[in-house]
């Protein structure tokens, strides 16, 4: 399997690498056989974070007897050098090791004072020099972050969304972080499932050399998807491209991506489902969601307080109370029409 060069890490790392946040929802057994079968077939790459409830301790079973031959990163989003200490503690000892290859602060609103002595950073630095992590990176949704920290040259690796609904900007920051030596880490690489053809999105992150996607994995057949590609390694064509201008057309712009930022939700909305029902009826099969319990949940809805704290929160600046609405309203007429069936 092909490795790059992951900026100025130095790291090599396989150009198919494996987004662990999916196996917190399968059991230990599950886990660590998918986790196994991806390192057999030559992924070395396995990123994670200490949010993921379960998936550091899964990774560490699956991994901890071949820990010399693995890039391992984590994340911790601990606004403070307490806690990010015992953040990253606590992930060693998950991820039964003794050092983590990439940590990385985890979707930050606003970049670590490096001169706070009891802040985040001075967290990483510490134990950088303590050699229990290696290199230091940061993750993000904001492109103004995002972009400040390439900028401040800190960060030896940037996680970001990119996929084929890209903005111009997203795609500028991807060579910004080319020209200045930065990792580019990609997630979301299928916009959290909105996405459906995988050629596609495959063929679209390997026209950018710097680009490492990490593609969330909870199946076999997933793995055996990106591995089937890997090994194929189909290009462009203009049957794809046709592919990525139809979903740019139908997408591209005011969705939710997923990320999650805007809840909990002070009535229990599920934001992150319900903001893009509509695409979900149309680009997945839409008879779960015709459930009588898919029903209630969309018209929690109504519930909505107009409080704006998910606006406030969401990383894309969306009227997400406005959106609900909107998608509440395409349900039912959906709901109307096909519940039947």
């Amino acid at each position: 399997m092909e490795k790059i060069r992951l900026g100025r890490t130095g790291l090599l790392v396989s150009r198919t690498s494996f987004g662990a946040l999916p196996i917190q929802r399968i059991s230990r057994t599950e886990a660590a056989a998918l986790v196994r079968r991806a390192f057999d077939a030559g992924v070395n790459y396995f990123d994670t974070a200490n949010a993921y409830t379960d998936s550091e301790e899964k990774l560490g079973e699956a991994l901890h007897d071949v820990r010399d031959q693995v890039v391992i990163s984590t994340k911790s989003g601990g606004k403070d050098k307490k806690t990010v200490l015992s953040h990253i503690e606590q992930s060693l000892r998950s991820l039964q090791t003794d050092y983590i290859d990439l940590f990385q602060f985890h979707n930050p609103a606003q970049l670590p004072d490096p001169e706070d002595p009891d802040g985040p950073f001075a967290a990483a630095r510490e134990m950088q020099q303590k050699g229990y992590i290696r290199h230091i990176g940061i993750t993000n949704h904001r492109l103004k972050v995002a972009r400040e920290a390439v900028d401040s040259g800190l960060y030896e690796t940037l996680q970001f969304p990119f996929c084929y609904l890209a903005a111009q900007s997203e795609v500028d920051l991807v060579r910004h972080c080319q020209e200045t030596d930065t990792g580019f880490i990609a997630m979301k690489g299928l916009s959290g499932g909105l996405l459906n053809n995988a050629q596609a999105c495959y063929a679209f992150m390997r026209q950018y050399p710097n680009v490492v996607p990490i593609w969330g994995i909870q199946h076999e057949w997933e793995l055996d998807q990106w591995l089937e590609l890997d090994r194929r390694d189909p290009g462009m064509t203009p049957e794809l491209e046709e592919v990525i201008r139809r979903d740019r057309a139908e997408l591209a712009g005011n969705f939710c991506r997923s990320c999650g930022y805007c809840l909990p939700c002070a009535v229990g909305i599920d934001i992150p489902q319900a903001a893009r029902m509509s695409a979900l009826l149309r680009r997945s099969p839409y008879k779960p969601y015709m459930s009588d319990e898919w029903h209630a949940k969309m018209h929690q809805i109504e519930n909505c307080i107009h409080c704006n704290a998910c606006k406030s929160r969401c990383p894309y600046e969306l009227d997400i109370p406005a959106l609900l609405e909107k998608m509440l309203a395409d349900y039912d007429a959906f709901y109307t029409q096909h519940h039947a069936d």
